[in-house]
């Protein structure tokens, strides 16, 4: 079992924890991280662009001169796509860009993710993450004295408003719960800050 050190707010070991080779030691598969990350990325677009075609454009139901005599070009329509104010040839519709995947394949991809992390050494197990007042400088303090200064995910066991609050307004810096974790968030911080309690937390939720 993979075994790391669990800090305290001032930055001091104060003991070990296990860590579940299943989330923290399996393989890292990078195209089924690939995968779930464009998953995740096509789920949250909106897909509300829209553009109007020449049959969605007002006006144009006259032709704007006689076929024949005038020395200038033939039109059917001032809505013709190549006239300004016309309609547009080929322009985004509303639609619906998100897809399905596997679940299990979304816990594979979430171990495989975490274990990338653990290998890098990039995960800090802290054992209390609470804080008094929900204030960005009392966060900010934390994270500077235990050495993380860059993008950082904050992973708690569940809700939290005062560390959810404090953390809303430092760049680079967001906080997940547990059951809301997503392998894109993992992946797009530098660092991964958990709590000892959330370690606990994954271990019910990713192996039952």
């Amino acid at each position: 079992m993979a075994e790391i050190d669990v800090i305290d707010k001032d930055n001091n070991v104060v003991g070990k924890i296990d860590l579940p080779d299943e989330i923290f030691m399996a393989e890292v598969r990078i195209p089924l991280l690939h995968e779930v990350v464009r998953n995740y990325l096509a789920n949250q677009r909106q897909g509300t662009a829209s553009t109007k075609t020449r049959g969605m454009v007002r006006g144009g139901g006259r032709k704007p001169w006689r076929q024949k005599g005038t020395g200038r070009a033939r039109h059917g329509s001032i809505r013709s796509p190549i006239w300004r104010g016309g309609g547009v040839v080929f322009g985004p519709q509303p639609r619906d860009y998100s897809y399905k995947i596997p679940k299990k394949a979304k816990w594979v991809a979430m171990n495989s993710a975490l274990s990338a992390k653990f290998r890098d050494g990039e995960i800090t197990v802290i054992d209390n993450m609470t804080i008094e007042e929900p204030k960005t400088k009392l966060l900010t303090n934390l994270l500077h004295k235990i050495g993380l200064n860059g993008s950082v995910l904050i992973i708690i066991p569940d809700k939290d408003e005062k560390v959810e609050l404090a953390a809303r307004n430092i760049p680079r810096v967001d906080v997940s719960r547990v059951k809301e974790l997503n392998v894109y968030s993992v992946l797009s911080h530098e660092r991964l800050l958990i709590s000892k309690d959330a370690v606990e937390r994954m271990r019910e939720a990713f192996l039952g």
